[in-house]
């Protein structure tokens, strides 16, 4: 009996979340049509102008906006942040430093020095 492999796809949302791009910024010919495995391989190891140019300049989905501002999703969201930004919005923002994201960041620092302490607790008590 042989075994037949079929080819995996994806859907262009997935992939555009997998390549950290915003969807409806992307050509339409990746937006319309489904990512095999092999094709999105490609593209992460050998990316087109198009995806190298959204990842250097946007628009960014919110989870990379988050990330290069220091803050998490729900912060942006508290912030007003809700749109996705380009690389110079961003830029924009970390030079204003209002008053939102200097408190969004001091409470992504204490969310993060929690999950060390309670991580090395527990690294302690399986010793």
């Amino acid at each position: 009996m042989k075994s037949h492999q079929s080819t995996q796809t994806m859907k262009p949302a997935t992939a555009a979340k997998k390549l950290g791009v915003y969807l409806p910024a992307t050509p339409a010919e990746f937006q319309e049509g489904v990512v095999s495995r092999a094709e999105f391989n490609e593209l992460q190891t050998n990316p087109p102008q198009w995806l190298q140019d959204l990842r250097r300049n946007g628009p960014h989905p919110r989870p990379v906006v988050a990330a290069r501002l220091g803050v998490s999703i729900a912060g942006l969201a508290r912030g007003g942040v809700t749109e996705p930004l380009t690389t110079e919005q961003i830029e924009a923002l970390r030079e204003e430093q209002p008053e939102w994201l200097e408190k969004e960041r001091a409470t992504q620092a204490e969310v993060r020095k929690e999950a060390a302490r309670i991580k090395e607790k527990k690294q302690g008590q399986e010793s």
